[in-house]
């Protein structure tokens, strides 16, 4: 019997261990876990850190996961060594709030094939005070998993101010969450405008105009030079922010230690080919920790892509399955805040190899960049236009040729006559991407049973996310309805 070992029990792991036995009933999976909780979808932690949904809502699988696909699920441990020559892990477990000790009983695992999902660790700016002794300072939290938005939720008092540390995508959600609670939050951001890896300069405008309307406050261009307990951040130009919390979503890095201790080529991240074998062909990474040179790391899709593809090969149903990239969509999950970024955003209007529109209605949080090439779109970047990014998103995953008519479509007035349709989508369309959920997915669950929206949301979780996909599951509900029949 196969035997497969994922170090990892994060998104990446647990995606994998479905994939695995979703092709193969008798293949030995062990899966080891550093954190004391089932797998989580992290995307949706904004949502736990604003109230509207629960930590256990998140939660990727139930108690019986592992025992009903005969899963060696292992929480709350730690891997001590790689031994490359023998193939063998060996692992401690190490009870929750203790530090390990090499007395702490262990054992090993062997391995046929060995997968890295250690996903990633956050980055904590080096300013004076933020980090004692090896650990962040009292007051002082990351934003990086359930546990921490459990902390964040206990010091989050309304009325408290709080400093966010990143305006990137994770840092705006938090924000936006704190803010939901009452919070009197800033975020600090080192570069001029918010969301600089998914944003231009004038959609982050309007980015901040919208949220600043929500009660956030920004500090643009700056960094935080000394943290003072209970008191705030003292700022590289000497001006002060006020917080009794500091949150920490400043990027993150890849988690690549145990990789470098096994002797096993490290980069920036755990160095893949397509194949996502390291340099020891025994050993494979995938996830935030893997370095693909078509991956975009912190994002889930390439992930969720990348476990399908190992699957794949580990289990022979498919030797030839290959990674050649991700075509990521980022969504924000922030509430009453609507914006979606894809492909390349950072082309400018006057570029001659490209036909760049923009439009822009700050006092209405609208911003809305499309950039096409061959008449397909290229890049776009869509705030406070749903619609439109619905049809923009469609195009870009199908690679189908834009209507004609560019501005009814930057502002979501027109529909491709081959997006008319649910019926039109393919069965692998994505509809909601907060949890990658295929329209084929939504056809079997409703033809399970799963005729209603709740119904849907609760068996494929779709819609339970951002929210952004809501009309489009609805539509294929009423489509359903009308075309297939019902469930007796």
């Amino acid at each position: 019997m196969r035997r497969v070992v994922i170090v990892g029990y994060g998104m990446a792991g647990a995606r994998l261990a479905d994939e695995l036995r979703r092709r193969d009933s008798d293949i030995s999976i062990t899966v080891v876990g550093a954190e004391p909780h089932a797998a989580y979808n992290r995307v949706l932690l904004s949502t736990v850190v604003a109230g509207s949904m629960t930590p256990e809502s998140t939660r990727l699988h139930d108690d019986r996961w592992a025992a009903e696909h005969d899963i060696d699920l292992r929480l709350g441990y730690e891997v001590r060594e790689i031994d490359r020559a023998s193939r063998t892990v060996t692992v401690a477990q190490v009870p929750r709030g203790a530090v390990s000790t090499p007395s702490d009983p262990a054992e090993s695992f062997p391995y046929d094939a060995l997968v890295l999902a250690t996903g990633s660790v956050p980055w904590v700016p080096p300013a004076e005070g933020l980090v004692e002794d090896g650990r962040l300072a009292p007051g002082v939290v990351a934003f990086r998993t359930l546990d921490d938005c459990a902390e964040i939720e206990a010091k989050a008092h309304k009325g408290a101010p709080v400093a966010v540390l990143g305006g990137g995508l994770l840092g705006i959600e938090a924000a936006r969450g704190l803010a939901g609670r009452g919070c009197l939050v800033t975020v600090v951001h080192p570069v001029g405008h918010l969301m600089e890896r998914q944003l231009d300069p004038g959609a982050g405008s309007v980015l901040a105009r919208t949220l600043g309307k929500l009660g956030i406050e920004f500090r643009l261009n700056a960094m935080a030079a000394k943290y003072l307990p209970g008191d705030g951040l003292i700022l590289d130009d000497g001006s002060r922010v006020p917080a009794e919390l500091v949150v920490v979503s400043a990027g993150v890095r890849a988690e690549t230690s145990l990789a470098v201790k096994a002797g096993v080529t490290v980069d920036r991240g755990i160095v893949v080919d397509d194949a996502l074998r390291t340099s020891d062909p025994r050993i494979h990474a995938i996830g935030d920790c893997a370095q693909h040179p078509g991956t975009v790391s912190g994002l889930v899709q390439p992930a969720w892509d990348q476990a399908a593809v190992l699957a794949d090969r580990l289990t022979g149903a498919n030797p030839a399955a290959r990674y050649r990239g991700t075509s990521v969509v980022t969504r924000l999950k922030a509430r009453d805040v609507d914006l979606a970024a894809l492909g390349d955003v950072h082309t400018d209007v006057d570029c001659p190899d490209s036909e760049v529109l923009c439009f822009q209605e700050p006092s209405r949080g609208r911003y809305a960049k499309l950039v096409l090439r061959d008449d397909r779109v290229a890049g776009a970047i869509v705030l406070g236009a749903p619609d439109a990014a619905a049809t923009i998103t469609q195009l870009y995953d199908r690679g189908i040729p834009a209507p004609t008519d560019r501005l009814a479509l930057l502002l979501g007035r027109a529909l491709p006559a081959e997006a008319a349709s649910p019926a039109d989508l393919p069965s692998s369309a994505v509809i909601c991407r907060c949890n990658t959920v295929s329209k084929g997915q939504i056809v079997s669950a409703w033809r399970a049973g799963a005729e209603s929206l709740p119904q849907l949301a609760e068996a494929t979780r779709a819609t339970t996310g951002c929210g952004g996909c809501k009309d489009a599951v609805c539509g294929l509900i009423d489509w359903l309805g009308a075309s297939q029949p019902a469930s007796a």
